[in-house]
């Protein structure tokens, strides 16, 4: 039987209200799992739960056969995780914090120890800054730091949150490598609100807004369901607020002084619209629009 995590019906809500997880049910197999959505869309919450760092109200995790909520010691024994913001000690070397974080992860022998971290700082590409302050590494280098950490006990589940937010591109395409090479054996969760994160690494993936998930899927059979949908037209910028008022907008980008407005509609909307070919990006944008206008019709109907 395929390792998986089996997610049912998981369901959060904060003393203040906001409800992060809204019966949230998903099935992620082996490999890179992208999960996208906007700041604040239940996220990082789904990720801290997943992680043991905070209960759900409700719901169910399995992973395998273990019971995520239930036994923690034993997610945290194959679990490899990278937060968002994660701290390092600045004056501490990269093998100096490895080797200390190993121990605690229970590689008690010091060979087997100095092996591993070899190999890790080998495999993320730090090995000849192994003896360089953390605190004069990059934004890169600390980010593959944080997935060298991770990766220490041969995990099975790896939860990587926002990883390339703020990075150069050639740290987000050596980061993307990395990523790719680690997710064939493993799970690997890619939470981020950048698309081209998850088109370019992930087979499987599922968006989720306000805490409710919205799609699921592979990102070309989800493309797909936009073939002959959506439509483009160039505008000028002074005219944006009536398209939006005309034509059900998904989203909108500058080009060359012109901006670019698409729509998802079965038929052409009206004049100037031709159609394109549908990215990931418009599968976002269009699943967080229907969002948005369904909440709309409720407030109407109030």
């Amino acid at each position: 039987m395929p390792f998986e995590l089996a997610i049912s019906g998981l369901s959060k809500t904060y003393p203040n209200g906001v409800q992060a997880l809204n019966g949230v049910s998903l099935t992620i197999p082996t490999g890179m799992f992208g999960l996208l959505g906007p700041n604040g869309a239940g996220k990082s919450t789904l990720m801290r739960t997943l992680a043991t760092l905070q209960e759900a109200d409700a719901g169910s995790v399995r992973m395998g056969d273990i019971d995520v909520l239930r036994d923690k010691a034993a997610v945290r024994r194959t679990l490899g995780y990278l937060p968002q913001d994660f701290g390092v000690y600045p004056k501490v070397t990269a093998e100096e914090l490895l080797d200390h974080l190993a121990r605690l992860k229970g590689l008690a022998n010091r060979r087997e120890r100095s092996e591993t971290v070899a190999t890790l700082l080998r495999q993320t590409n730090l090995y000849e800054h192994r003896r360089k302050a953390l605190g004069g590494f990059s934004g890169g280098m600390r980010q593959r730091f944080g997935i060298a950490q991770a990766l220490l006990g041969n995990p099975r589940l790896i939860i990587v949150d926002e990883p390339t937010a703020g990075l150069d591109p050639e740290e987000r395409v050596r980061f993307h490598n990395l990523l790719a090479e680690i997710g064939e054996n493993v799970i690997v969760i890619l939470s981020t609100h950048i698309v081209s994160d998850v088109s370019d690494l992930c087979g499987r993936m599922a968006i989720i807004d306000k805490g409710r998930l919205m799609l699921a899927g592979s990102p070309l059979d989800l493309t797909r369901t936009l073939d002959g949908r959506v439509w483009q037209k160039a505008i000028p910028r002074a005219e944006l607020d009536v398209a939006k008022e005309a034509y059900p907008v998904i989203s909108t980008r500058l080009l060359a002084g012109r901006t670019l407005v698409n729509v998802v509609s079965d038929v052409a909307p009206g004049p100037g619209f031709a159609a394109v070919e549908p990215t990931l990006e418009d599968v976002y944008f269009d699943a967080i629009a229907r969002r948005l206008d369904t909440r709309a019709q409720v407030l109407q109907t109030a």
